[in-house]
């Protein structure tokens, strides 16, 4: 037992050395935009970090293999991630992300072998989350990387939007990074492979699932509409008609401000025809004892009094599962207005989007009486963060922009603060904390 550990306290450092040497940028998040070639033209920088990660990855495999802890090495995985997160600024977005996400696909991350504390364990929908911290659409447009992304240790993580046929999305530069607010513009306009390359991908990974080869983990499946698509619901339709058996939970987006129109069907009539169309088309499926996936609808933050009212009355009148509070900020809030980049246009996501997207989410909250699930998104960058969406309302909580520019170890880092955050007010469970704030 003893030779064990020092073997391990003598790789360990060795490779701590190595990883300090070598600076790999493997586990820094760009943000949005994947692009939805399969070998993207990567600058030199970016190929050069494909090979140093493999290295990395070789020396962290023969590393964890001789540990007799695992729980402790991957502990020390997660922190030693935060080596690489500043070389990913140095990086295009888009090329950084692609290579976030190769590194996900092939395992080149950190693993989470601990588990969850009990304090976040719940049941939604039927399903069991070990902790309610979610990665949101955005990161994996086409389902590229979820083994490796549940395997950082999120609850759930939803792949998406995934639109029917493939599109390019947007012209580039399409991505903006604002560091100093801790936020990031984008206009990538629905870019992804299309419903075939996402679904012939979701059902190998679902076959290996069915194996018991992988680890459990909930996956969301965000589905979109093509720019040109002339018929809405039938794009929404097609995607769960093809998506859906692969899904834990399904997410109609209407509320992306880079496709033209999209938003508009977050109106009363348009959204209650557009979610009595796909809720069919899901129904007339066949489920097994389990029934169908839930499914939810994701909303803006730039919505009127009103507007909330009549999403809140199609909600309950047609008994929808959830909603994801919020999608990106068109506005531009005084604190990012300091900043150039801020005239860009497009979906502003990260810290200033978090009180905006706080108060449509408590409206909502109290809106809906409570009644249905609440998904938090938007702003989410500590443990306190997410204490504080579940206090407005939120059952589960997602984020992203955080995630772009912390990397893996902020993951662990926000589930214990937010254990922590229940423990010292005295909330035995996540479900004793939802909603404190509106009662």
């Amino acid at each position: 037992m003893m030779s064990g550990k020092i073997a391990f306290g003598t790789m360990k450092g060795s490779l701590t050395h190595k990883l300090k040497s070598m600076a790999v940028p493997i586990a820094n998040r760009s943000h949005y935009c994947s692009s939805p070639t399969a070998k993207p033209d990567l600058p030199r920088s970016s190929r050069m970090g494909r090979l140093l990660s493999g290295a990395v990855i070789g020396l962290v495999g023969g590393a964890y293999a001789s540990t007799l802890d695992e729980a402790t090495f991957s502990g020390w995985l997660f922190s030693a991630s935060k080596v690489a997160n500043p070389l990913f600024a140095l990086l295009d977005p888009e090329a950084a992300h692609r290579l976030a996400i190769t590194a996900a696909a092939r395992g080149w991350v950190p693993k989470e072998k601990r588990p969850d504390q009990q304090i976040l364990g719940l049941e939604v929908w039927g399903r069991k989350f070990t902790n309610p911290i979610g990665l949101s659409a955005g990161f994996d447009k086409n389902a590229e990387a979820v083994e490796g992304l549940l395997g950082l240790g999120f609850g759930f993580v939803e792949v998406g939007s995934v639109t029917p046929l493939p599109q390019e999305g947007n012209p580039k530069p399409r991505m903006f990074r604002l560091r100093d607010q801790g936020a990031i513009i984008n206009r990538c306009g629905f870019n992804g492979d299309g419903i075939a390359a996402v679904a012939k991908r979701l059902e190998a990974q679902h076959e290996v699932k069915q194996g018991g080869e992988t680890g459990s983990g909930i996956l969301g499946v965000n589905i979109g509409k093509n720019k040109t698509s002339e018929d809405a619901a039938a794009d929404y339709v097609q995607g769960v008609r093809s998506l859906s058996q692969y899904a834990d939970y399904l997410v109609i987006n209407v509320s992306s401000p880079n496709t033209p129109g999209l938003r508009q069907l977050q109106g009363r009539n348009q959204l209650k025809d557009l979610v009595k169309k796909v809720k069919a088309a899901r129904d007339e499926m066949q489920w097994g004892k389990e029934g169908p996936p839930p499914l939810l609808v994701k909303i803006a933050p730039d919505l009127s009094k009103q507007d909330l009212e009549d999403i809140a009355a199609v909600a309950l009148d047609l008994s929808l599962d959830g909603l994801i509070i919020s999608n990106t900020t068109i506005s531009r809030p005084e604190v990012v207005q300091i900043n150039p980049v801020s005239k860009e246009s497009g979906g502003l996501s990260g810290k200033p989007l978090f009180s905006l997207s706080n108060d449509v989410l408590k409206d909502m909250y109290i809106l809906t009486k409570g009644k249905i699930p609440l998904v938090g998104c938007g702003g989410v960058s500590s443990g306190e963060d997410a204490y504080k969406k579940i206090r407005a309302g939120a059952t589960l909580v997602q984020l992203y922009s955080a995630f772009a520019y912390g990397g893996p170890a902020l993951i662990p880092q926000i589930k214990d603060e937010l254990a922590h955050c229940l423990k010292r007010d005295g909330f035995k469970s996540i479900y004793e904390a939802v909603g404190a704030d509106c009662r």
